[in-house]
C-alpha cells in the first residue's frame, strides 16, 4: 500500500497527541507527557506557530507523524530543521512510513535552504539508530545535549 505524507491540520491534533503519548510509552516515559490538545493547537496552528508536523497515512489512516521546527546555526549563517519526534505506529513499522517522513523532511530542508536536519535518539534505541544510519545519519558524538528544567531552571533565572 502507498504511504502518503501531508502537512498536519488542526483536525490532526488529537491524533498527534495520541502519537506523542504512544512514543513516550515506547521511550519508557509514559507519564512524562504534559502536552494537551489546546497546547498543541496553539503551538502548531496559533498566530505564531512554534513547530510544524507531518502526518503519514496509509489507506486514509494516520499511521505516523514527524514534528519539527527551525533552528539557527551561527556557523552556517542559516536556519536548519530540528526533528523533535518521529513516530510510526507499531503495526505500520517496516512499511516505509518512517522513510517517507524523513524524505519529506529532507525535501523541506532543501526547499528552505537549510543545510542541516538534526535530531537526537536514545542510545538504547537500536532499531531507530540502525534505521537512521541506513538513511545516512551520522552521530555527533563530540556534542552532548545539555538540559536545564524545573527548580534548576528557576534557580538559573534567579527566581
Amino acid at each position: 500500500m502507498t504511504i502518503a505524507i501531508r502537512p498536519a491540520t488542526p483536525n490532526d491534533v488529537p491524533t498527534i497527541l495520541r502519537f506523542i503519548r504512544e512514543l513516550a510509552a515506547y521511550e519508557r516515559e509514559p507519564d512524562a507527557v504534559e502536552a494537551t490538545e489546546p497546547m498543541l493547537q496553539a503551538a502548531l496552528f496559533g498566530p505564531e506557530p512554534a513547530a510544524e508536523a507531518l502526518i503519514a497515512e496509509r489507506a486514509a489512516e494516520s499511521i505516523g507523524f514527524a514534528l519539527f521546527f527551525h533552528t539557527f546555526s551561527t556557523w552556517t549563517g542559516r536556519r536548519g530543521l530540528w526533528l523533535e519526534d518521529l513516530y510510526v505506529t507499531p503495526d505500520a513499522r517496516g512499511a516505509g512510513a518512517g522513510a517517507a517522513l524523513l524524505r519529506q523532511l529532507a525535501s523541506i530542508a532543501i526547499d528552505r535552504d537549510c543545510p542541516r536536519l538534526e535530531w537526537t535518539v536514545l542510545d538504547w534505541n537500536t532499531p531507530a539508530i540502525e534505521f537512521y544510519r541506513a538513511k545516512g545519519a551520522l552521530p555527533q558524538d563530540e556534542w552532548t545535549t545539555q538540559r536545564v528544567t524545573g527548580t534548576a531552571l528557576r534557580m538559573l533565572a534567579g527566581r
